[in-house]
């Protein structure tokens, strides 16, 4: 007789072997490593494990987001978890506001309607993981890289920043992201 209990944590299907070709993947931002600090809306974000080291399971992003940082309302076909490791953010989620703080976590369902904004004085710093991977090449394509995970993105003008909108604009759909007027 089989128990019953536990069969949401069993499986028949068997654990496939193990892919010797697959490399163990490490990240050390701090170090001379080539590790892509991204500026991004403001925001700097470091791409700690990509598509390529995960075979394109999820990808690791290291945020770090200033004062009035943060994406606009948008929405995407993955999923999408924050770990807050210092300072705190707003998270707009289905039109409802919250206040995320170090030491929390929240996951974002795929298709969700959301925006984080830091409205505090101090910088946060969060780790997201989004499911599937893809997520860090829009970011590759979309931002600049910067030279340390804390370096701001260059200011952009009134003009750079439309073309800056306008380059989203045409990305988003290829990386399975919608840009919204409300989260």
């Amino acid at each position: 007789m089989t128990d019953k209990t536990n069969s949401s944590h069993q499986s028949s299907v068997a654990l496939p072997p193990d892919d010797p070709l697959r490399k163990l993947a490490t990240a050390q931002p701090d170090t001379n490593q080539k590790i892509p600090h991204i500026g991004v809306v403001g925001d700097t974000y470091t791409i700690l494990l990509t598509g390529k080291d995960t075979a394109g399971r999820f990808c690791l992003i290291d945020m770090y987001v200033p004062p009035g940082g943060g994406p606009p309302p948008h929405r995407h076909d993955f999923e999408e978890t924050f770990s807050l490791l210092e300072g705190e953010v707003d998270i707009v989620f289905r039109g409802a506001k919250q206040v995320v703080r170090a030491g929390e976590t929240i996951h974002v369902p795929a298709n969700a309607p959301h925006q984080f904004h830091n409205s505090s004085t101090r910088p946060a710093r969060m780790l997201c993981i989004c499911s599937p991977a893809g997520q860090e090449d829009f970011f590759l394509e979309l931002g600049v890289p910067v030279a340390t995970r804390t370096t701001p993105p260059p200011v952009l003008d009134a003009a750079a920043q439309a073309e800056f909108r306008a380059k989203a604009a045409a990305l988003a759909t290829k990386y399975r992201t919608g840009l919204l007027q409300h989260a």
